[in-house]
Parts: C-alpha cells; sequence; structure tokens
C-alpha cells in the first residue's frame, strides 16, 4: 500500500468535516476590554464547550445545538483562541452550511462566534474568566470570532488509518521488524481520537488504558469511544444546565461587592442581582480593612494593603446600601398606614430652590353672546397666586472608627431605617400642620383670609369652608354640599367673589384624629359590622379606605372633609432631590471629622416645600 497516498487524502477539503475556528480576539465587545492575558489564562475553559445556532436569552433548546469545540490553542498573530469545531445536533447541517458559505469567495454578512461568558472586571477591563458556557454562530459576533477554514472529517481519518492497519496487517503477518512503525500509527490515532472526542478525563484515560501498547483498527476504537459517551451521558443527564450569560449581563468586581455590602446590611438586591453570588462579609470592620487597609485605624487608606484592588470606596458603598434600605424601609412604613397624605396632596418635583409661586388660573364665568358684526368683549379671567419656600432639614449620624472596631454592623443598619421613619413623618407633619395652623384655621392665602374660615365667599378672602358642629352623618353630607357648591375663581377683585360656577365635586377623604376613627367608618361604611372591628374588617374587605386617621392631630372632636387631588388638587408638596430623604458619607483622609473626631459622618438631608393652592377643594370643622 502507498503511505504517502493514504495521508495526503487527509489533507484535501472535506465539506462534510471539522472547521477551525477563532473564538474570540482581544478588544473591545458589547462595552468590555477583553485583554489578551485574561483570554490565555482561560484557554482551558474552552474546551468540549457546545455551540449553538444563535444566543438565547432563555433555556437551551437542543433543537439549537450545532456542534462541539475543542483542542483550544493561544493564537499569537491573532492575539486569541483558536478551536476546532466539529457539527454535531440537530443543527449541524445548519452550521456546514453556513461554514462552507462563509469560507467561500463571495460576499457574505457578518456572522461569526459570540461567547457566553462570566467574568470579573476591574472598571471596564475583564480581569479574570470564570466561566464559558457557550460558543454560538451569530450575526455581527461581539469580539472577533470567525471561521477560519475547513478541516477533513475524524470520520475520514479514522477511515484513513483503518485501511492503513488493516492492510498492513494482512501484508507484514510475518513481519516482525515493523511491528514498532504499526504501533506507532495506533498511539497517534488514539491520542487523535480521544482529542476530538471531548471526553471527560476519567473516561478518556480508561480508554487509553485498554488501547495502548497494542495493535488495534479503527472501528474497535470508535466503538469503545461510542459506548463512553453514551454512558457520561446517562451519567450527567439529571444535571440541570444553566441558561446563558450574555457578555452584556455580566458584573463587574464593584458590582459584585456592592452585592455584598446590600446583603451585609439587609439592604434590598437590585433585580437583576437576585441569583448572584457574592462573599459573605463578616461585619463592617471586614469590609472597611478590606477597602482601605487601614488597619491602625487613622482614617486613611494605604494601597499595598488593601486587600481588593477596586474603584469602589468604603463611603460610597455604605452609602448606596443605606440610601436602599431608605428605600426599602419609606415603602413598609407606606403600606402601614404612615404616608396617609400622600392620598390627598399633588406632588412635584422642582430643578431648582426658587421660591415657588403656586398659581391659582380662574375661569371663564360664561361666554357672553356676540351678536352678528359685533366684536369680541375681552373675557374677564385671573389668578390666585400663593407662595411658598424651601425648607432643609437634615443632620448627621457619627459613624466612629470605634463603631467600625467593634464590628457594630447591626446597629449602622439601624440608622437609615430610623432616618426613613424620620422623613416619612416630617411630610406628614408638614400636611398635618396645614390644617392646625393658628388655632385650627390653618395659613393666610393670598387673598387675605385665612384657609379655612366662614366668611361669605363673596367678599374678598372668604371661603366659606369652616364650620363647628360634631362629625355625624347628617353633618357629613352638609359639608359635602357645602364643597360641591364652591365657586370657582374667576378674578380676585370685586364684582367678581363668589361669581364662578360650582366646583361640582364632592369630598372624597374624611381626615380625623384616632378618637373618631371609628364614628368616621361607621359613616362612610354603614354596611360593616357596626362593631369596635370595624376597622380591621374594613381592610379584610378591601373598602376604598376614605377614612384617613391623621397621627398628629390632638384634639380629639376636630375633622375635615378633602376632594381626591385628581379631580381638585389643594395641598401641594414640592421635591427638590426627591420625595425621601438622601444619605450621604464622609469619610477620608482629608475629613475634617476623621481627623479631629475619627468618625465618617452619615448626613440625611431633605428638602421640601408645603403649600395650600386652593381652598376650594379643603374643609375644616373645628369643634368646640
Amino acid at each position: 500500500m502507498n503511505h504517502t497516498d493514504t495521508f495526503q487524502m487527509q489533507g484535501s477539503p472535506n465539506p462534510a468535516g471539522e472547521f477551525e475556528i477563532l473564538a474570540i480576539s482581544a478588544g473591545q465587545g458589547n462595552g468590555w476590554q477583553f485583554p489578551p492575558q485574561a483570554l490565555r489564562a482561560s484557554l482551558a475553559l474552552w474546551d468540549g464547550l457546545p455551540c449553538f445556532i444563535d444566543h438565547s436569552f432563555g433555556g437551551r433548546s437542543v433543537r439549537d445545538l450545532a456542534g462541539v469545540v475543542y483542542a483550544p490553542q493561544w493564537d499569537e498573530e491573532a492575539q486569541g483562541i483558536r478551536l476546532r469545531l466539529r457539527p454535531l445536533g440537530p443543527s449541524a447541517d445548519i452550521l456546514r452550511r453556513l461554514g462552507q458559505e462563509m469560507l467561500a469567495e463571495m460576499p457574505k454578512p457578518q456572522v461569526g462566534f459570540s461567547a457566553d461568558v462570566q467574568f470579573t472586571a476591574l472598571g471596564k477591563e475583564v480581569q479574570t474568566i470564570l466561566k464559558v458556557y457557550s460558543l454560538d454562530v451569530v450575526v455581527n459576533p461581539a469580539r472577533g470570532g470567525a471561521f477560519l477554514r475547513a478541516l477533513e472529517s475524524y470520520s475520514r481519518k479514522e477511515l484513513s488509518m483503518s485501511e492503513q492497519v488493516v492492510e498492513e496487517r494482512a501484508a507484514l503477518t510475518s513481519a516482525g521488524p515493523l511491528q514498532p512503525a504499526r504501533l506507532e500509527m495506533c498511539r497517534v490515532l488514539l491520542e487523535t481520537a480521544l482529542s476530538a472526542a471531548a471526553l471527560p478525563p476519567a473516561a478518556a484515560e480508561m480508554i487509553r488504558s485498554q488501547f495502548s501498547g497494542r495493535v488495534f483498527e479503527a472501528a474497535e476504537l470508535n466503538e469503545q469511544i461510542a459506548r463512553a459517551r453514551q454512558l457520561v451521558a446517562e451519567l450527567t443527564a439529571g444535571r440541570v444546565v444553566q441558561g446563558p450569560r450574555r457578555i452584556s449581563e455580566m458584573v463587574t468586581t464593584e458590582e459584585q461587592l456592592q452585592t455584598a455590602v446590600d446583603d451585609l446590611f439587609g439592604a434590598p438586591r437590585d433585580p437583576d442581582k437576585q441569583a448572584l453570588r457574592v462573599h459573605q462579609l463578616s461585619g463592617i470592620r471586614e469590609l472597611y480593612l478590606m477597602l482601605t487597609g487601614d488597619y491602625e485605624l487613622r482614617g486613611g487608606y494605604d494601597r499595598s494593603r488593601a486587600l481588593l484592588a477596586t474603584t469602589a470606596d468604603f463611603s460610597g458603598l455604605v452609602k448606596n446600601a443605606l440610601n436602599k434600605i431608605v428605600v426599602n424601609k419609606w415603602e413598609q412604613l407606606g403600606r402601614a398606614g404612615y404616608d396617609w397624605w400622600s392620598r390627598i396632596v399633588t406632588v412635584e418635583h422642582f430643578n431648582s430652590l426658587q421660591a415657588i409661586t403656586g398659581t391659582l388660573v380662574g375661569t371663564v364665568g360664561s361666554l357672553p353672546e356676540v351678536g352678528e358684526g359685533q366684536e369680541y368683549p375681552e373675557l374677564v379671567i385671573g389668578d390666585s397666586p400663593e407662595t411658598a419656600s424651601w425648607k432643609k432639614y437634615g443632620g448627621y449620624i457619627p459613624l466612629t472608627l470605634e463603631l467600625i472596631d467593634r464590628d457594630e454592623t447591626r446597629k449602622l443598619a439601624q440608622y437609615p431605617r430610623e432616618l426613613a421613619a424620620a422623613g416619612l413623618r416630617k411630610i406628614s407633619a408638614l400636611v398635618a400642620e396645614i390644617f392646625t395652623l393658628n388655632g385650627g384655621v390653618g395659613p393666610t392665602l393670598a387673598d387675605g383670609g385665612a384657609l379655612f374660615n366662614n366668611t361669605p365667599v363673596t367678599s374678598a378672602g372668604g371661603h366659606a369652608n369652616l364650620r363647628t358642629a360634631a362629625l355625624s352623618a347628617a353633618e357629613w353630607d352638609t359639608v359635602q354640599t357645602a364643597v360641591y357648591n364652591q365657586p370657582l375663581l374667576v378674578k380676585n377683585a370685586a364684582g367678581y367673589y363668589g361669581t364662578g360656577a360650582k366646583l361640582a365635586v364632592n369630598p372624597r377623604y374624611l381626615l380625623v384624629p384616632r378618637a373618631l376613627q371609628l364614628t368616621a367608618m361607621k359613616i362612610l361604611y354603614p354596611s360593616l359590622e357596626n362593631a369596635a372591628s370595624i376597622y380591621s374588617e374594613n381592610m379584610q374587605r378591601g373598602q376604598p379606605g376614605d377614612v384617613i386617621t391623621v397621627p398628629e392631630w390632638t384634639d380629639a372632636n376636630d375633622w375635615a372633609a378633602v376632594c381626591d387631588p385628581l379631580v381638585a388638587p389643594a395641598i401641594f408638596v414640592g421635591e427638590r432631590f426627591g420625595l425621601m430623604p438622601e444619605i450621604y458619607i464622609a469619610g477620608n483622609e482629608l475629613s475634617p471629622a476623621v481627623f479631629t473626631n475619627d468618625e465618617h459622618r452619615l448626613k440625611v438631608r431633605h428638602f421640601l416645600a408645603v403649600w395650600v393652592n386652593d381652598f376650594r377643594p379643603l374643609h375644616k370643622s373645628n369643634v368646640a
């Protein structure tokens, strides 16, 4: 047999065979920078990966399986990872045809390979590739994946080598001197086959021990490899295949660290970090020393002794976690009823701390008739400008180095919960105060009248929205009627007071102190059982909750009525940097507090403005 002819067949292209591909190369992909050293260090992770047609944002389907990659090598010229790709699976034919067309001399689209990887990063530079889930064929690959050349299929190699061994055996039955050559050819065949099979190390070693040191045929080897594959498949069939990770979904070192700090303080994780596994910190002391290297507790930063090289700083990580706790506690307190005021106010965001003018534009009293050929008259319309000023609330809590050294993590985690409660109660007090200022008549409005007065609306400053009767069903109806009949603003001028059309809106909310809560509920919810448990039953039956108990009201008899702010807004709350208080932490070696007091300062700041824009949707009853 002509050995030269046999081995020349292995170099000829076979359209049904394998491919040599470039999996990934150094450079930028999806906003992340992949340096050569990180790719080279990950070579072992690329061996035996599945290849699918397209990425998937859910679980992978066997229908999309197109091949397997193996034998990773570093390509110095391309600065990337070179692999062999064997088509297999339901989508193997798609992969073969695609590979042939991409290697042909013809116009073609940007089709190549994209990896689903998990890695750590410093900023936007990848540090360590932790896991490679698959290498998929996609349109517009993120980082350099491409077909390089076609290789002859392994089955052709097996056939060629098998023919050679059989013919040599037949021709050399007594040619002992050629035995070493036959053994060498079988050794090469064995190692090539095991490399291509991508079996687990234990299975590959078992087959190697069966065939090493003897002459065999390719069919015998192929049969054993097939059996080993089947055994491995049966043993691993019960494993759960996790969904792929996109490069765009990877987390940086800073994000991992922030998640660990969130867990430390009991702050809620970000939605996309729920399944992330991170180091469990033992306490605030471990976090501080790990990031600062400040083992002498001088308040400084020692890069050479810090355990973690990261752009994140201690103060920033703690601040972010504490602010999340504020948000979470705010929501919890709101569900518990501390945000009663949110149902009767209108919240507005402002972009500066300029004084606020809450303009109430008047309505047109009525449209006059215009005769044929006559000039249209000017319509009378005015406004009532109410003003408000910003007030800043806040303070600081010392985060001392002694507290850090004592590892009082639970104490620190309690601070933002108290700050959230304080901010919520502050707004509650400011809104409640509108009804109790100046002996219960409220602030003075721009028209010169107190917010609540019983002066007729036909005179300047008259609001006709103050009564003195105790709460009852009949009195509630009387108050509703009074609000319904309030005339809209036309113009604050003599001759126009009280001339507008009716507001024609009934009050929705009945505001009471705790002492009148049961009385109010009996009036608004007559279908419920007349018993002391009426409040809990109301909650259980899903009633609209139009009775609002104001915790700051101390008078046991006074009550008020308010319209739905979506229909007739009256009370406004302005916020500059958010409705919730903000937490800041000042603390580094340059901070005066750190130098003089050995403390980082946990500061809370809250900018608020509360004012009344219109008296008509409001009514008060000051009961003697």
